[in-house]
C-alpha cells in the first residue's frame, strides 16, 4: 500500500476530462448550426456545451491536484 499513497486520482481524472472535453468542444465549434442538432437535441449544440463543462471539470481537478501538491510541499518544508 505504500506505493499507492503518493498517487492522486485527481491528476489522471483531470487530464482525461480536460483532453476529451477539449476534443468535444472543438468538434462542437466545427459543427455549429448542423442539422443534427435540430433533429436530436432541440437545436442545442450539445457537444459544445458538454465539451466546455468537461474541460472546466478537468481543469478544476488539475487545480485541486496542484493545490494539494503545494500544500504537501509546504508542510514538508516547515515542520
Amino acid at each position: 500500500m505504500a506505493g499507492a499513497a503518493g498517487m492522486d486520482i485527481r491528476l489522471p481524472m483531470g487530464l482525461m476530462f480536460s483532453i476529451i472535453g477539449a476534443i468535444i468542444t472543438v468538434y462542437g465549434l466545427f459543427t455549429i448550426g448542423a442539422p443534427m442538432y435540430e433533429e436530436h437535441s432541440l437545436g442545442i449544440d450539445i457537444n459544445l456545451w458538454w465539451g466546455m463543462i468537461m474541460t472546466l471539470f478537468g481543469l478544476a481537478m488539475l487545480a485541486l491536484t496542484w493545490r494539494a501538491a503545494n500544500a504537501t510541499h509546504e508542510a514538508s518544508e516547515h515542520p
